[in-house]
């Protein structure tokens, strides 16, 4: 049982790793108003101006990047910030696998549901799965990115309750 303990702990951090490196490698498109994320997010909003309300639509294209980005950067914060408990451990001796799968569990919900809107505005509305803009394609990679970090986020929480239950 402590090899398994220690293969999905290390499961674990690989996944917050990739999930992080996604996150926090878009921040700067979104708090610098670039326009690939202009684009994006100006899409999602014209479509959202004309299905659900003009004014939530106007929201969206003015601050959305900055919303997403900000809970991009929290989640990031969260997954990563057990770090900080092994530090601890190593000073006091003491173990925070439990809190640090708690944490974990948390960080991947939020993961997964950041992507899961992002899958749903890929899939339903005129953004696409490939995104396009001025005659480039994305080949898909954003969208990839998204579903990745949907399922992962859900295996995340899978194998940290697994090693609460285990303790």
């Amino acid at each position: 049982m402590l090899a398994t303990k220690r293969i999905y702990t290390i499961a674990s951090w690989v996944i917050v790793a990739w999930i992080a490196k996604v996150f926090l490698s878009s921040i700067p498109y979104k708090f610098s108003g670039h326009p690939d994320t202009m684009h994006i997010f100006s899409t999602i909003g014209s479509w959202m101006a004309t299905t659900l309300s003009v004014d939530l639509g106007g929201f969206f294209t003015e601050y959305g990047a900055i919303v997403v980005g900000s809970a991009e950067l929290a989640t990031s914060l969260l997954l990563l910030s057990p770090l900080l408990l092994l530090i601890k451990d190593k000073v006091s001796g003491q173990s925070s696998a439990v809190l640090r799968a708690k944490i974990h569990i948390l960080g991947g919900l939020a993961s997964s549901g950041i992507m899961a809107g992002a899958v749903f505005f890929h899939i339903f509305t005129p953004l696409g799965i490939e995104v396009l803009h001025q005659g480039k394609s994305d080949g898909g990679s954003l969208f990839m990115a998204a579903v990745s970090i949907l399922i992962l986020g859900l295996v995340l929480c899978a194998i940290n309750l697994k090693l609460i239950k285990a303790e």
